[in-house]
């Protein structure tokens, strides 16, 4: 299995809270506090969509993980060019085969909740975004936090992700992905266009209660 799991914005010089609220207004949808991801150094605010999907955006902290974990860094560098979209990422259920084939081990993930429960994943390929940020990174939830999945936050969100438009080349990502059979994208539109400089994702479009809004 492997499908689109989430997108993420890095926020801008302006912190957490005014990029999120911002796009909270330009959405008009409901965000959810996230938390602290302990071992990368950053923190996220989060809009959970609908088809297990979400939003995330987050923010590098002043803490000496983000200096030496690969998403902390990234996220860093997105900020410090004024923020916005970092890249997206895909679920799958084995990362095995990607350690494999990219010759380096996954890396674990956490954040706690106030009430003491733990979301905890696997991720690989941060590395790879960063230097081609067409590419997505892949995610593994653990079996026990199923059912703590981020877009699970609201009980009826709201949105859905329907279109993202990327700078790059989609064999180049096949080619990254392991050539899979289906996208992992399924319903979502992709827009590729020929990168005009740097690769990656130039607008993401959310079906909202007021129509199509790009991002």
């Amino acid at each position: 299995m492997m499908r689109l799991d989430h997108v993420s914005y890095a926020c801008g010089q302006d912190g957490l809270t005014a990029t999120a609220d911002r796009i909270a207004e330009t959405l008009g949808l409901e965000s959810v506090k996230g938390g602290v991801h302990p071992r990368f150094g950053t923190r996220n605010v989060i809009f959970p969509m609908q088809h297990n999907q979400y939003l995330e955006v987050v923010e590098v902290l002043d803490h000496p993980a983000s200096n030496k974990a690969p998403f902390g860094q990234a996220v860093r560098a997105r900020s410090e060019v004024g923020g916005g979209w970092m890249g997206w990422v895909v679920a799958v259920d084995d990362l095995a085969p990607f350690e494999q084939r990219l010759g380096r081990d996954r890396v674990p993930g956490n954040r706690k909740f106030p009430d003491g429960q733990e979301l905890t994943w696997q991720q690989i390929g941060i590395k790879g975004l960063i230097a081609d940020p067409q590419v997505p990174y892949m995610i593994q939830w653990d079996e026990s936090s199923a059912d703590l999945h981020p877009s699970k936050a609201l009980d009826a969100p709201a949105g859905q992700i329907a279109q993202i438009s990327i700078a790059g080349s989609k064999d180049r990502v096949a080619e990254w992905l392991g050539q899979p059979e289906k996208s992992p994208l399924g319903d979502v539109t992709v827009d590729w266009q020929a990168p005009n400089g740097t690769p990656g994702i130039m607008s993401v479009s959310f079906m909202t209660p007021h129509g199509l809004v790009t991002l």
